[in-house]
């Protein structure tokens, strides 16, 4: 049995659907119900919470291998989620990483990412790391600028970075999850085509069939906005001031070829993922 945590979120809906055609069992932990609505019918449902320990022992039983997603910055979802598996007898952990935690030096956002995976190496479970970079689904961000006032903030300039769709991730996670060979293995995800933030929304644009204009940030605020329009935690905040910093300094971009590598196809590109999520984006 595989357990999914974070099954309705970008990743998580995408590596469901996967599951569910390659017709393995697989259970879906979710703390809202009816959050999980829309997804397989097929899907075990299962309500617990990794913010309270007390809720995973369901979750967990009879489970042997685990998908682990964990929101925010702190440990403590990790830790539960671990002892938990630990006391299940799961044999292998697919774990959301992030390829911040190849920074040399490694920036908090990595940091956070890295005590993730020190936990559950220190557990003993056999693990798959997967560290993603920037998400295609990060466009959703732009949005509450570009419906009030149609444009969007640039915090990183000149520098070029590989977003990737979520659903190779999820396909990925799933190779990981019902195949051999990846346990012990560290995976590092990118797109295949190398974008300034300019470029995306002319991509973007193009798709949604309405001119997008582009603002320069210049303040810190700005900054956090334009990745989490309502605010993000102060730490969380510097954290993402530092990460922008570093993307603005890398001109050249970082990608791998490891999506084709494992796939044995291209990494689904940007200009498809505006065309699927165009009505998003278009003028109302």
């Amino acid at each position: 049995m595989i357990l999914i945590t974070g099954a309705t979120g970008n990743i998580g809906r995408e590596l469901v659907r996967e599951l569910d055609e390659l017709g393995v069992p697989f259970r879906i932990m979710v703390r809202d119900p009816a959050r999980a609505a829309a997804l397989p019918e097929r899907a075990e449902r299962v309500v617990a919470d990794l913010s309270d320990p007390a809720t995973l022992p369901p979750a967990f039983a009879g489970v042997d291998r685990l998908f682990l997603l964990t929101p925010g910055i702190g440990l403590d979802h990790t830790r539960h989620a671990v002892a938990a598996a630990r006391s299940a007898g799961v044999h292998h952990i697919v774990h959301l990483s992030s390829f911040n935690v190849l920074g040399d030096p490694m920036p908090a956002m990595g940091r956070w990412h890295h005590e993730r995976e020190q936990a559950i190496r220190a557990s003993g479970i056999p693990a798959t790391f997967l560290r993603p970079g920037g998400f295609m689904t990060n466009a959703f961000d732009w949005l509450p600028t570009i419906r009030e006032a149609g444009y969007v903030l640039d915090p990183v300039g000149p520098g070029r970075y590989a977003p990737i769709d979520p659903a190779d991730i999820a396909a990925v996670a799933a190779l990981a999850l019902t195949g051999d060979g990846h346990q012990g293995r560290e995976y590092v995800l990118t797109g295949e085509e190398l974008f300034t933030v300019t470029e995306q929304v002319e991509i973007l644009a193009a798709a949604a069939g309405r001119d997008i204009a582009i603002r320069e940030v210049t303040t810190a605020e700005q900054a956090v906005a334009s990745r989490f329009p309502n605010g993000a935690p102060p730490a969380l905040a510097e954290a993402i001031i530092e990460g922008f910093h570093l993307m603005r300094a890398d001109t050249a971009g970082f990608r791998t070829d490891t999506v084709e590598r494992l796939l044995q196809r291209k990494p689904r590109t940007f200009a498809a993922w505006c065309a699927r999520n165009a009505d998003a984006f278009r003028a109302t």
